[in-house]
C-alpha cells in the first residue's frame, strides 16, 4: 500500500488493484508542485470526494475527464455532475458500501458543512463525509473534514482501521489536540498521518502536539507527493 500525500487533503492511495484519488485539489494548492500534476494522477481509477468545498473539489471535474476515472462521493452531487457535466459516477450515503475493484469504501459520517460555490452564493452539495476504505487486508479512516464526534467509536467497533488520514488544522475541522483526542479516545490506531494543515498561515503548521499526545503510535507528517509505503 503506498499513500502520498496531495498536499492539503489530497492523497493519492495505491491499494489493492486501485488508484484511489481522495480530494485532490491540485490547481491553485499552494503546497502541490503544478510541474507534478501528471505523476500525482497517472493511472487514477476513481475520484473519492468528501465533500463540495472547493478545496476538496476544485480538479474533480477535470481530472475525471482528463483520466476518466469516475467521481465517487455523496449521492446528491454525483447525481448534479451526472447530469450537468455528463461524469461517470458512483454515488452513495452515508453507511453505504461500494465496491471499487479489490477494494471496498464504506462512506461514514462526518461534521462541517459542504457547499459549492454559486454567482449567488453557496450551492448546496449534499452532506459531508468521511470514508472506511478497505484493501489488502487493512483499513484506511479518511476523515474528510470534520470535529470529534462519539460516532468515531462506531466506525471502529464497525471497522478497526489501522490507519487515520485524519484533519488536524483546526479553524475549519478538528486541530492537533482535538485529533489526537479523538485517535486515542475512539480508534487504535497503528499510523496516523496528518493533513489540512501547513497550507495557509490561518492553519496549524506542525504536528508536534499530535506527536507528543499520541506517543504510542506511529505518526508520519507527510511530505508533499513523497511516498509512504505502509
Amino acid at each position: 500500500m503506498k499513500i502520498i500525500w496531495l498536499g492539503h487533503s489530497g492523497f493519492r492511495i495505491e491499494i489493492g488493484d486501485q488508484v484511489l484519488l481522495v480530494d485532490p485539489w491540485l490547481t491553485g494548492n499552494p503546497m502541490f508542485p503544478a510541474d507534478r500534476r501528471a505523476e500525482a494522477v497517472t493511472g487514477a481509477t476513481h475520484i473519492l470526494l468528501t465533500h463540495g468545498h472547493g478545496d476538496h473539489t476544485g480538479d474533480a471535474i477535470a481530472l475525471s475527464k482528463d483520466t476518466g476515472a469516475p467521481l465517487v462521493g455523496i449521492y446528491d452531487l454525483m447525481s448534479f455532475w451526472e447530469e450537468s457535466e455528463g461524469l461517470s459516477v458512483i454515488g452513495f450515503n452515508k453507511g453505504g458500501t461500494v465496491s471499487l475493484g479489490d477494494v471496498q469504501v464504506t462512506m461514514v459520517n462526518a461534521v462541517h458543512s459542504s457547499s459549492l460555490g454559486g454567482a449567488d452564493g453557496p450551492i448546496y452539495a449534499g452532506a459531508e463525509a468521511g470514508y472506511m476504505i478497505h484493501g489488502e487486508g487493512r483499513t484506511i479512516y479518511v476523515s474528510g473534514d470534520t470535529d470529534v464526534m462519539a460516532d468515531m467509536k462506531i466506525f471502529n467497533d464497525l471497522h478497526q482501521p489501522e490507519i487515520g488520514l485524519l484533519c488536524t488544522g483546526g479553524h475549519f475541522t478538528m486541530d492537533m489536540p482535538r485529533a489526537a483526542y479523538a485517535a486515542k479516545t475512539f480508534f487504535n490506531f497503528k499510523t496516523v498521518i496528518p493533513c489540512h494543515y501547513r497550507t495557509f498561515p490561518l492553519l496549524e503548521q506542525s504536528a508536534e502536539t499530535l506527536i507528543q499526545n499520541l506517543p504510542d503510535v506511529q505518526v508520519i507528517e507527510p511530505e508533499v507527493m513523497e511516498v509512504i509505503d505502509l
